[in-house]
């Protein structure tokens, strides 16, 4: 499915017309905003790699299809999805997430400190409920990047945060703010923001992971005020880091895990976005976005996949996004 540019340019047209324009808008564009998060993920990325220093072998035990098997790998450099291609090309294809020792969920591109187990975990594995969460979250992540894309400047756009995935919800969700009260999105403008979650599944991206500190946090964020109040909490929280993952050249808090590429996300819908009723603090209107997705591999017929949108449709019932902060950081940041 392709999106018609001249479509896409009404469709924003529509939706920010009559948004007054803001200072910070005004002085930082959409896309020099993502190129500089990159570009800070980048240099951090490498140079925790170059601070890695002498080379240390650990040993991993893999567990599962086709043999049970012991690998060598390098301490802080190897990852599950480097042990995945030792034991076979669809392992790296299709293991959305790792196990360790039996009970850590971990990235599929995050490095390997110590040895240890492994077990690859796709979505029909026995602990799929961890994969199906870290599913959820990473569609929360990805619909972030869509709605940064999508919207010009002029709309006053920033991403807020998204709630922890809970599959039972019927919906993941991505909070946003915008400079436009009492927006209500057309069928033709929810559609394109489904055309655009599926045309990123389609590249096939890879999703990676960083831990960061808070000087460097509030460096990538520095034009975002929501993530700066949430940056202290977080750390707080975690030994003083934030844990932060990119796609493409969009960047975003998270505390993970998530899938190791976006082209593990087949059908995908937006069916809802609900105002979120505003609090006395509230410079800008607030918005729940809403998706529904299924795994690449899972096809549901019409009918059913039907079903599953028309629930999707109704408001999440996670923490919405102007309660109180510091009283549930957990809850607000998946």
């Amino acid at each position: 499915m392709r999106i018609n540019h001249k479509m896409m340019l009404n469709i924003s047209k529509s939706i920010l017309s009559a948004i007054n324009l803001q200072r910070q808008s005004r002085l930082f564009s959409v896309a020099s905003r993502l190129q500089s998060s990159s570009k800070l993920f980048s240099e951090e990325q490498q140079r925790q790699r170059e601070k890695v220093g002498r080379i240390e072998k650990i040993e991993i035990r893999y567990l599962g299809t086709p043999k049970d098997t012991t690998l060598i790998m390098n301490r802080g450099m190897s990852t599950p999805l480097d042990c995945a291609r030792h034991i076979g090309e669809k392992y790296c294809r299709y293991s959305a997430l790792a196990l360790l020792d039996n009970n850590v969920p971990w990235d599929m591109r995050r490095s390997l400190e110590d040895s240890c187990t492994l077990q690859l975990l796709n979505f029909t594995s026995p602990e799929a409920h961890l994969v199906n969460k870290a599913f959820w979250r990473t569609c929360s992540f990805l619909l972030g990047a869509v709605l940064q894309k999508s919207f010009k400047d002029e709309a006053g756009l920033f991403l807020h945060s998204f709630p922890k995935p809970n599959i039972k919800t019927g919906s993941f969700v991505h909070d946003i703010a915008l400079s436009k009260d009492g927006w209500n999105p057309s069928i033709q403008e929810l559609r394109a923001l489904s055309i655009e979650m599926i045309k990123l599944s389609q590249q096939d991206l890879p999703i990676e992971r960083l831990e960061v500190n808070s000087e460097v946090a509030q460096e990538m964020f520095s034009d975002n005020p929501y993530k700066r109040e949430q940056i202290p909490s977080i750390s707080g929280q975690n030994n003083g880091l934030i844990t932060v993952y990119r796609v493409g050249e969009h960047v975003d808090i998270s505390k993970g895990p998530m899938v190791s590429s976006t082209g593990l996300v087949g059908k995908c819908t937006i069916p809802a976005i609900h105002v979120v009723p505003r609090a006395r603090t509230d410079k800008l209107s607030l918005y729940r976005v809403q998706g529904v997705a299924l795994p690449l591999g899972l096809n549901l017929n019409h009918f059913a996949y039907s079903i599953l949108e028309e629930r999707a449709k109704k408001l999440n019932p996670a923490k919405l996004p102007n309660e109180p902060y510091e009283e549930i950081v957990s809850a607000q940041v998946a």
